[in-house]
C-alpha cells in the first residue's frame, strides 16, 4: 500500500485550518457536519456516490429541524456517514437531547442515530479550538501511515473524545484507533465504524458488486437505490473476536468506547 500523495495531505490540512478560522470566529449554536463531496473524494470514498449525496441531505436537513427546536442552550453537530448519524455537542436538558435526537431521526434515508450529545454547559472558544486541532492531528497521523488508507474514517473531535466513522474491516478498525489512542490531548475513542469483510472492500472499490457474507441491512429509500453494507458492529477494545453476523447491538447503541492508554 502507498503513502498518500502529499497535496492530499496539504489539502486535508488546509481544510483543518480553514475550521479552526471559523471555530476561533465565535461560538456557533449549530454546526452542519463536513459533507460536502469533492470529485476527488467521491473516486477513493468507501462509500458509493449515491451514499455521500445522501449524507450531504441528512446533514443539512437535520441542521434545519434542530434549529426549528434550538434555543440558547442547545449547540448540536449534525455528521453523517453512509446514512448513520452522529450527535455531538450540548443541550440544557435530557429532554431536548431526546428532541434533537427524534428530529433527526425523521429525516429521510437515516438508518440510525448516535446521540452523543451532553446535558451541561456549552463548549468555550478553546475547547472548540482545541478540538479542532486534535482533529487535524489524528487526520495527519491515519494519512502519514502506509498499512491503511487515512480517509477511510471521518474524524469528528467533542471535548477531547474522537469519534471514528467509517467502513473498514475489524483490522483496520483496531489500527486507526490504535494511532488515534497515541496522538496528544485525545481524551478517548468511539468507533463508529461498519464493519465489512476485505473482499466486500475489494469489490466495492474495483467497481464490482459486492455481495457481503452477513445479512445486509434494509435497503434504503433513496432514489439512488444503493445497496448498503452490512451492520456488522464491532467489538468493543479488548475483544479477541468480531461480532457475529446478525447479533444485536450493545446496548449503548453502538458507541463502543476504547479508554486511552
Amino acid at each position: 500500500m502507498t503513502r498518500t500523495p502529499t497535496l492530499q495531505r496539504i489539502a486535508f490540512a488546509l481544510t483543518a485550518s480553514a475550521a479552526l478560522v471559523t471555530a476561533l470566529g465565535g461560538c456557533v449554536p449549530l454546526v452542519v457536519g463536513a459533507g460536502a463531496v469533492g470529485a476527488g473524494m467521491v473516486a477513493t470514498d468507501r462509500r458509493s456516490s449515491g451514499a455521500q449525496l445522501d449524507d450531504t441531505t441528512i446533514e443539512v436537513r437535520g441542521a434545519a429541524r434542530i434549529r426549528d427546536i434550538a434555543n440558547d442552550n442547545m449547540n448540536v453537530t449534525v455528521i453523517s456517514y453512509n446514512r448513520q448519524v452522529l450527535l455531538v455537542g450540548t443541550v440544557g436538558s435530557e429532554a431536548d437531547r431526546k428532541r434533537a435526537e427524534d428530529v433527526v431521526a425523521k429525516v429521510d434515508n437515516v438508518r440510525k442515530v448516535f446521540n452523543e450529545v451532553a446535558v451541561g454547559q456549552g463548549s468555550n472558544i478553546t475547547d472548540r479550538s482545541n478540538d479542532t486541532f486534535i482533529t487535524s492531528k489524528v487526520k495527519a497521523s491515519l494519512l502519514d501511515q502506509n498499512d491503511i488508507f487515512g480517509n477511510t474514517f471521518k474524524v469528528t473531535t467533542e471535548r477531547g473524545i474522537v469519534y471514528l466513522m467509517g467502513i473498514a474491516t475489524a483490522q483496520e478498525a483496531d489500527r486507526a484507533t490504535e494511532i488515534t489512542r497515541g496522538v496528544d490531548g485525545v481524551r478517548k475513542v468511539v468507533r463508529l465504524v461498519e464493519v465489512v469483510s476485505p473482499e466486500y472492500i475489494k469489490a466495492a472499490t474495483s467497481g464490482g458488486t459486492a455481495t457481503p457474507s452477513s445479512s445486509s441491512s434494509p435497503a434504503s429509500s433513496s432514489s439512488s437505490r444503493v445497496p448498503l453494507p452490512p451492520m456488522e458492529p464491532l467489538p468493543p477494545a479488548g475483544s479477541s473476536a468480531p461480532a457475529a453476523p446478525g447479533s444485536a447491538p450493545p446496548a449503548d447503541g453502538g458507541a463502543y468506547t476504547s479508554p486511552v492508554r
